[in-house]
């Protein structure tokens, strides 16, 4: 008698857990469920259909029908889980129509993602207040610019905040944002390097107000500004950037363990506290590989690794999943920003000390046509002189410089060692010293 696999959520890590799923059964029963009219499309791609990069957001349906019917899954869209049941290994679910049905498991896969959050401020059950999350929030928010918004007030400065901020703006709306802390990307980056961006931005014709609580939300029915800082603040649009926050009802309802994040926590092989049950994505809790405490990073890189690892597990493989240095970057404007492992601030929470080593460079030769300032920092543990973490900004290539620096911290290499690595050269292509040697080179100053 051929598995049957159950996955709850079929975005980043349900989809890729099926798959790998499939790729170690090839007989198995395995049915994805959504809540959601569409599967498997990129949340990152939302706030640029609304800039107008991408043309469609359907451009953003990564997975076509024929790719669940290549895989034999059972996809089932417009249907929510109502309840896990551990004992009788079964689900119950009613889809959009009304009908029930349960689905019995041998495995189950839990990706139910995470959902905006909105603090309960004065006024926040007004109506017309929106997040950028799904398909449908993004089609919503288009529309409002369609029908003639020409303001948007943009609650969180974090990176969908800016993204989302950003893609209004380059309709041609006028957008400010609003953030409680001292700093934008407060997850990303450190003081200084967020000033830069910062400063940028506001260049650029945004309207960026930090350490500015949102107080009230204003307006009859319909939500029509705020009160952040005690300054009144109106607009046509106002979208919620708070975050988000761990879909866990149902696992908590089943008594599946939730951890310390608040996330449902899980194992190296992304196995919860029922072998049988397997968490994955914006739901899971899993250890940073640096402090080794626990941690949910809200990724679509995280959540499709962690996915696959679950779905091998699931369908009778053997996969682990070490834990997270939460690598990110992102272009707002012309202005590329990268992050990997911990900041400065981050660090101090930890009780690690660190030095850090900051330079400003060109992406390439100083007088080749088109070089672009790049300004690299690393984060280096004081003690063993490893590399932790580091921040980029710059006009280009950023990406792989990051990359180069997660795959450093993941080695353990030791600021020493960058020091002396042998990196290329080409007048049209980088400077003779990479910014991130020289970036180390000054780490090592101060380290002594």
């Amino acid at each position: 008698m051929s598995k049957k696999i159950v996955i709850i959520g079929a975005h980043a890590a349900g989809v890729d857990a099926a798959s790998a799923c499939r790729k170690k059964d090839r007989a198995a029963e395995i049915i994805l469920i959504t809540q959601e009219k569409h599967a498997g499309y990129s949340r990152c791609g939302l706030p640029f259909v609304i800039g107008g990069q991408i043309p469609n957001f359907e451009d953003l349906i990564v997975f076509s029908p024929a790719f669940y019917k290549m895989l034999k899954l059972n996809l089932k869209t417009e249907t929510t889980v109502i309840e896990i049941n551990k004992t009788n290994k079964n689900v119950s679910v009613i889809d959009k129509n009304g009908i029930s049905e349960i689905l019995e498991y041998d495995k189950l896969i839990i990706s139910t993602g995470a959902s905006p959050f909105l603090p309960r401020i004065k006024g926040y059950e007004k109506k017309g207040i929106m997040s950028l999350r799904t398909l449908e929030d993004g089609i919503q928010i288009d529309q409002n610019v369609k029908e003639g918004a020409k303001t948007a007030l943009i609650m969180g400065a974090g990176l969908i905040g800016l993204e989302t901020g950003i893609g209004l703006h380059e309709r041609g709306l006028k957008v400010t944002i609003v953030e409680m802390l001292p700093q934008i990307l407060p997850a990303m980056l450190d003081m200084d390097m967020a000033n830069q961006v910062k400063e940028t931005l506001v260049q650029k014709g945004l309207s960026i107000l930090t350490e500015k609580r949102v107080e009230e939300i204003l307006g009859e029915e319909k939500a029509n500004g705020v009160i952040a800082g005690g300054e009144q603040i109106n607009a046509d649009i106002l979208v919620s950037a708070f975050g988000v926050r761990a879909n866990t009802k149902l696992a908590e309802d089943a008594k599946i363990a939730i951890g310390e994040t608040k996330a449902i926590k899980t194992n190296q092989r992304m196995e919860t506290n029922d072998a049988d049950i397997f968490a994955a994505g914006d739901c899971a809790e899993v250890p940073n590989l640096i402090t080794h405490q626990p941690s949910c990073s809200q990724l679509g890189t995280i959540a499709v690794r962690q996915g696959k690892v679950a779905g091998t597990n699931a369908g009778g493989g053997y996969a682990l999943f070490e834990g997270v240095l939460a690598s990110a970057v992102t272009k707002l404007y012309d202005t590329e920003i990268g992050s990997t492992g911990l900041t400065t601030t981050a660090a101090k929470r930890a009780k690690i000390e660190t030095v850090s080593g900051k330079i400003s460079s060109k992406t390439r030769a100083d007088y080749f046509p088109g070089a672009k300032p790049i300004k690299v920092k690393l984060v280096v543990e004081k003690e063993s002189h490893r590399i932790i973490g580091s921040q980029i900004i710059g006009g280009e290539e950023v990406t792989q410089r990051i990359n180069a620096l997660s795959f450093a911290i993941q080695k353990n290499m030791t600021v020493n060692e960058l020091a002396k690595a042998d990196t290329a050269y080409a007048p049209p292509l980088c400077e003779t010293w990479e910014p991130i040697v020289l970036a180390a080179e000054i780490a090592l100053r101060k380290l002594g």
